[in-house]
């Protein structure tokens, strides 16, 4: 069950997708949302797993999806719009880990696997969503990225490339939003990794509708684990 409901919260009545709704952090975002008030609509490649994100937000609406394709993506612009409406927020956890053996170890395979999952469905469902974005009078986009772009290290290297990449993304859509949108805008959640840190994430995520005035088109947060 979500927590008690916040009808005064600046999210009541926002539509939201989160794509990579299925883990520990999408599940805490979900509920987050929702008990802000938010419709929320909850993305994962795995039926299966969604049934959790229902039983943590029996109202959210599920759609199972394959976000590294980009034909299914549109399709499920097609389907969210008809059933919901045009979209507020879209919140992108889709992510994965694979890395170590020094700059050696960086294999092909694992570059395809993180670059198929952190770049190519973060660049699908932008395309499909942004201009839902645009038109909502706040219209939110988030990510979430590493420390280790901005501190690489040879293990890593492929990790962070692709987290790197994510990041120079998401700032384009900034800079249009800066010029087509000044409504909308963009935060990149920065963490060394989430475990323990779903909590924050999912405030931090509901948070980006509490500003009174129009945001920056772009802020990059950093999320520390409470000493």
């Amino acid at each position: 069950m979500t927590d008690s409901l916040d009808p005064g919260s600046p999210a009541a009545g926002r539509t939201v997708l989160i794509a990579g709704a299925t883990s520990a952090a999408g599940i805490a975002v979900c509920r987050s949302l929702a008990s802000a008030g938010a419709r929320v609509i909850a993305v994962g490649s795995h039926a299966e797993r969604l049934a959790a994100v229902t039983g943590a937000v029996p109202d959210a609406a599920t759609h199972v999806c394959d976000l590294s394709n980009v034909d299914d993506v549109v399709a499920l612009g097609e389907r969210v719009r008809s059933e919901n409406g045009p979209i507020d927020g879209l919140i992108h956890l889709v992510g994965g880990w694979r890395g170590g053996g020094g700059l050696d170890g960086q294999t092909d395979e694992d570059w395809e696997f993180l670059h198929t999952r952190i770049v190519t469905t973060l660049r699908n469902t932008t395309r499909v969503f942004t201009d839902d974005l645009r038109a909502s009078d706040a219209g939110r986009l988030a990510i979430v990225s590493s420390t280790s772009v901005d501190r690489p290290t040879p293990g890593g290297a492929n990790y962070a490339a692709v987290k790197a990449a994510a990041e120079t993304w998401v700032r384009a859509i900034a800079a249009g939003f800066t010029k087509s949108a000044p409504a909308a805008s963009a935060c990149i959640f920065v963490v060394k990794g989430l475990d323990g840190l779903e909590t924050r994430l999912a405030s931090g995520v509901t948070g980006l509708w509490d500003q009174e005035a129009a945001p920056a088109a772009l802020t990059r947060v950093v999320l520390e684990p409470a000493t």
